[in-house]
């Protein structure tokens, strides 16, 4: 920077410490040379800085709006996952009910066909009893009747002599003649 001064210097042909110049030693330096330093950056500057702190001042505005959005986005998703929730939660609370009612309809139904099944199997169980006692009667009925049969064809034999044999045949006679 010295050199830059110097040129400076060299070109105006102004002696250091004589008359108006710039003084590059800052602590010999008076608060008018400061001034007048800090002047020109203004002067000069001014633009430049306003324009770099404006161009920041957007940037970060844009960036406070950027995640002003995303968290307005963020809000509004969550209250839409959410929302899904409650409804998934209340689909799952109906399922479940359901599930409840077709379980106890199932489980009533199955008790129902259960004892209709015990009823249709205990009047075919009656069914078959009632056929097996009525066979069982008329298989007695047929011994009873072989055996009546039989004892009168012994009685017959036994009683039935020539006197008994022609009694029958005069009285049989007898009977077609008035006829």
């Amino acid at each position: 920077m010295e050199v830059f001064f110097t040129v400076i210097l060299t070109i105006f042909d102004f002696p250091l410490g004589e008359g108006f110049g710039i003084n590059t030693n800052l602590l010999e330096t008076n608060v008018l040379n400061l001034a007048v330093v800090i002047g020109v950056l203004v002067y000069f500057g001014g633009d430049v800085l306003t324009s770099l702190l404006k161009n920041r001042r957007e940037l970060i505005l844009k960036s406070l709006n950027d995640a002003e959005e995303r968290y307005q986005e963020a809000i509004a998703k969550l209250e839409k996952a959410k929302a899904q929730l409650e409804t998934a939660k209340t689909k799952a609370e109906e399922i479940r009910a359901q599930s409840l009612v077709t379980a106890s309809k199932g489980s009533t139904n199955l008790l129902e066909r259960a004892e209709e099944d015990i009823k249709r199997l205990e009047e075919a169980k009656q069914v078959s009893l009632r056929f097996e006692e009525e066979k069982a009667i008329q298989e007695v009925c047929e011994q009873v009747r072989e055996l009546a049969f039989e004892q009168a064809v012994q009685k017959v034999k036994k009683r039935l002599d020539v006197n008994l044999q022609r009694r029958v045949i005069d009285l049989n006679i007898a009977l077609l003649g008035q006829l």
